[in-house]
């Protein structure tokens, strides 16, 4: 009898201790990035056209995000933004192709300081400062990156938490049509406002959709990997994308078609449901840092939202998100607050159009539009990139004109919101050492894709005239912040 009972308290004490080790073990983190897919084109945000059921079931399990922002609508600066919580004109890396510079720390580097074994498998486009924040680096394998990663899971040493940056090349052109994910009747899709209704186009967006259910179908992939290794409630998945649809006025823009991001979070203790809070690409690093109990550096200008992520109804986090639009393949420069239902858009180069190659005749929807517009045949909201010049300030109201159809800066009924808004994004300017390139770099390629003529190379970057990279200062956060 006696040795029941002590064989008893041991199971007891046992399953106490097992207990106790779970709810103290330090989290792991599967950070997952899609490359070009928009805010609202998977299917728990609204899209008609999409089959994202992987996506969505995380989203009514988590946390998902209804107003998280990046600061650039741009591959690698967006990036390099997000692994070292800094703004693209203070990592010294503000346009695509440019890569980290020395010295930017990386927030995997800090996981790795605190005991994680760090992995970055896919699309890195952040150049090779990044072997300093991952024990590994691998190219993935298959169309999107995606699969080797349930073997990296697999693999990984059962000694350490974890943290997992998987990035996809799904959805970047060119299209590459496999079994892994949903096919689309071109005839079924439902157009997005700015972009020409045309058989062409239609093609072009249903392959762009399989490409998201192949994201979809990884996802999916990962969580049963995780379940079956009884480590999913211990880990943290978040899930977004680098930049917005690459369509045009989409990929690169200031608008949320380019510039707002998916954003879902799963993990332990979360508050699910869905949250309105402002978010910003550059509060990533921190929050990671915060929920890991590792150190959070000086040089991250953005805040941990770790709060909303235990009480998603707060939403005193931050009030203003910026964003900034950097050479990509064509010049430019424009910079971007987002205050309430407020956005507020200005442009450095209003006499240039506003051209990605996403945008101009190079890819199919894009040539569809620009022969469409030669013979007369778009609509007022299919032509922005067509505008030359443009307006130097926009001001938009979301609650009204959400695809940001309406320009209001010359409204003088809103001259006060356009006043207080260039006040807060002139101080954010002066505070991170933003600037305006005098020798931008200049346009590479020309409407068709095709390289210009004569000898290219990139010119000065913004922020690099008031030395940006040094530069700590978050810009304002709160509107007690504004002076």
């Amino acid at each position: 009898m006696k040795n029941i009972i002590l064989y008893i308290i041991a199971i007891g004490l046992l399953c106490y201790s097992n207990k106790s080790h779970a709810q103290t073990a330090k989290p792991n983190f599967i950070f997952f990035i899609t490359d070009d897919i928009g805010w609202n084109d998977v299917g728990c945000y609204g899209d008609p056209n999409v089959n994202t059921p992987n996506i969505d079931s995380l989203a009514s399990i988590g946390v998902k995000f209804e107003n998280a922002y990046l600061t650039t609508s741009s591959c690698s600066p967006s990036r390099a933004s997000i692994i070292t919580g800094r703004y693209p004109h203070n990592t010294g890396a503000p346009e695509l192709h440019d890569p980290l510079p020395k010295g930017q720390l990386m927030f995997p580097q800090l996981l790795k300081k605190a005991g994680y074994y760090t992995v970055l498998s896919g699309k890195n486009h952040m150049g090779p400062q990044t072997k300093h924040a991952f024990d590994t680096i691998s190219p993935g394998k298959g169309p999107g990156g995606e699969e080797d990663w349930n073997e990296i899971i697999q693999s990984r040493p059962k000694d350490k938490p974890f943290f997992f940056w998987f990035a996809s090349n799904d959805a970047h052109r060119d299209w590459q049509i496999n079994d892994k994910g949903a096919l689309y009747n071109p005839d079924d899709i439902i157009m997005p406002p700015m972009l020409y209704n045309g058989p062409k186009t239609r093609e072009d967006l249903a392959a762009y959709y399989h490409e998201v259910s192949r994201a979809d179908y990884y996802l999916g992939e990962l969580i049963r990997e995780l379940k079956k290794q009884n480590i999913l409630e211990n880990t943290y998945i978040i899930f977004m994308s680098d930049n917005g649809r690459p369509f045009p006025r989409s990929k690169g823009r200031l608008y949320d078609s380019g510039i707002k991001t998916p954003f879902i979070v799963f993990g332990p203790s979360v508050d699910r449901g869905t949250t309105q809070a402002l978010i910003s690409a550059v509060d990533i690093a921190p929050t990671i840092l915060h929920l890991a109990g590792a150190e959070i550096s000086d040089s991250m200008q953005g805040l941990s939202f770790r709060p909303i992520l235990e009480n998603r109804e707060k939403f005193d986090h931050r009030d203003f998100a910026f964003a900034e639009h950097n050479w990509h393949v064509f010049q430019a420069h424009e910079r971007m607050v987002r205050y309430k239902d407020w956005v507020y858009i200005r442009n450095a180069f209003p006499e240039r159009q506003n051209l990605l190659g996403e945008s101009t005749r190079q890819f199919p929807a894009g040539k569809e539009l620009w022969e469409a517009h030669d013979k007369g045949l778009t609509a007022r909201e299919q032509e922005d990139v067509f505008l030359v010049p443009r307006e130097g300030e926009e001001l938009y109201d979301l609650s009204a004109d959400p695809h940001q159809f309406k320009n209001l800066a010359a409204d003088r009924k809103y001259e006060e919101a356009l006043h207080y808004l260039g006040r807060v994004l002139d101080q954010w300017v002066e505070e991170t050492g933003d600037s305006v390139p005098k020798s931008p770099t200049p346009d590479r390629d020309d409407v068709y894709g095709k390289r210009l003529p004569g000898k290219w190379k990139k010119g000065e970057r913004a922020g690099a005239s008031k030395q940006a990279e040094r530069i700590n200062a978050k810009g304002p956060t709160s509107v007690n912040d504004v002076r």
